[in-house]
C-alpha cells in the first residue's frame, strides 16, 4: 500500500474557457490536486497528499508508529492525517485545540482511529516547545511529530514536485505564474523551491494579517542562505481572516462549480479563485501571460461548513 505514496500518476491539468478570460487574453489552467486521493471521498488529498509524503515514508524508516499532530477543531490536516494513519498502519493521535465538541471532521478523524485529546486555548499555544513536547512523549510514548498544518521541510519537498509535473506537462509552455491558497505557507514555499527561480509565485493569503511573508521567508531560509526571490503574497482576499465568508464568496464558489465543473471549498480555494479572477479583471496579468493555479483539495471540509451555517454550498 506505501508504494502509492511514490507510484501514483501525476494530477491532471485542466484549462479553464471562460469569456472574462478570453476577453482579457489570459490563459488559466487548474492544477487538480484535488484528484490526488485514494478515493472519491478522500481527505487524504492535494496539499496534504504532498505534505504527508515523505513524512510518512520517514516515520516507517525511522521504526515509529505513532503519528501526533495539532489542529483546530475543523482541521483538514488532522482529517487527512487520520485517513492516512489508517490508509498505511499508523496510530493517530490528535491534539485538538479548545474545548471538547463533535462535528463531521472530528467524527471521521475518530471513524479513522484518531485519538483526540482536546486542549484549553492557552496550553495549546505551547505546542512548540520542548518541555511540553517532552510532557506529551511522557504520556504517549514515542511518536513522530508534525506541526500545525503539517509544513516542514520534507512537506517542502513533496509540494515541490508539483513543478515537475508541471515541467512535464507544459515544457515547452510553462506557466508564467503559479498561484496557490495560503494557510501556513508551505505549499507556496515548497512551489518557489519547485520553480527553482523558473516564473512567479503567488500565494492568496486565508489568514488576516501579514506575518505569512515572515514564515514563507523562514522555510525558504532552511534551504538556501540566498533564497529565491520570484514569489508574492496576496493579502487581500482573506475575506475577514480564517474561516471567514461572505454571500459573495459563496455565490462566486457556486457559480464557479456551474461554469466548470470544479467544487471550491470556502477556507482555502475559494479564496484562491476569486482573488485570481478579481486581478485578472483588474488587469494585474499582462495579456497573453498563463496562469496555473494549484486545487489544494480540503474538500472535506464543506460538509461541516454546511452543518454549521446551513446548506450555503451547493
Amino acid at each position: 500500500m506505501r508504494s502509492i505514496l511514490t507510484h501514483h500518476p501525476p494530477s491532471p491539468i485542466q484549462e479553464l474557457t471562460d469569456e472574462r478570460l478570453i476577453t482579457k487574453g489570459i490563459r488559466l489552467l487548474v492544477k487538480r490536486d484535488d484528484l490526488l486521493r485514494l478515493n472519491e471521498q478522500s481527505a487524504f488529498c492535494g496539499n496534504k497528499w504532498r505534505k504527508l509524503k515523505y513524512n510518512l515514508q520517514e516515520a516507517h524508516r525511522r521504526g515509529l508508529s505513532i503519528l501526533l499532530s495539532f489542529g483546530g477543531a475543523f482541521s483538514n490536516h488532522l482529517a487527512a492525517l487520520a485517513e492516512a494513519g489508517q490508509a498505511f498502519d499508523f496510530q493517530t493521535i490528535g491534539i485538538v485545540r479548545g474545548e471538547k465538541i463533535s462535528n463531521s471532521t472530528l467524527r471521521f478523524c475518530e471513524q479513522c482511529g484518531m485519538h483526540l485529546h482536546f486542549m484549553d486555548r492557552e496550553t495549546y499555544r505551547q505546542k512548540e516547545h520542548p518541555d511540553f513536547l517532552e510532557k506529551l512523549q511522557e504520556q504517549f510514548g514515542d511518536f513522530y511529530l508534525l506541526p500545525e498544518g503539517g509544513t516542514n521541510e520534507l512537506a517542502l519537498q513533496g509540494c515541490a514536485e508539483i513543478m515537475s509535473e508541471v515541467q512535464e506537462y507544459h515544457r515547452n509552455e510553462f506557466p508564467d505564474f503559479i498561484a496557490t491558497a495560503c494557510g501556513t505557507g508551505g505549499t507556496l514555499a515548497g512551489i518557489v523551491q519547485g520553480l527553482k527561480g523558473q516564473s512567479q509565485a503567488i500565494g492568496f493569503s486565508v489568514l488576516k494579517g501579514n506575518f505569512l511573508q515572515q514564515e514563507v521567508e523562514k522555510l525558504l531560509s532552511k534551504k538556501s542562505e540566498n533564497p529565491l526571490s520570484n514569489w508574492q503574497i496576496q493579502s487581500d482576499y482573506h475575506f475577514g481572516g480564517y474561516a471567514k465568508f461572505s454571500s459573495e464568496l459563496i455565490d462566486f464558489m457556486n457559480d464557479f462549480k456551474k461554469d466548470f465543473g470544479i467544487q471550491l471549498d470556502p477556507i482555502y480555494t475559494g479564496k484562491l479563485f476569486f482573488g485570481l479572477f478579481d486581478l485578472i479583471q483588474k488587469d494585474f496579468f499582462t495579456p497573453g501571460s498563463i496562469i496555473l493555479a494549484v486545487h489544494t483539495g480540503g474538500l472535506q471540509g464543506i460538509e461541516g461548513f454546511n452543518e454549521r451555517f446551513g446548506d450555503l454550498i451547493s
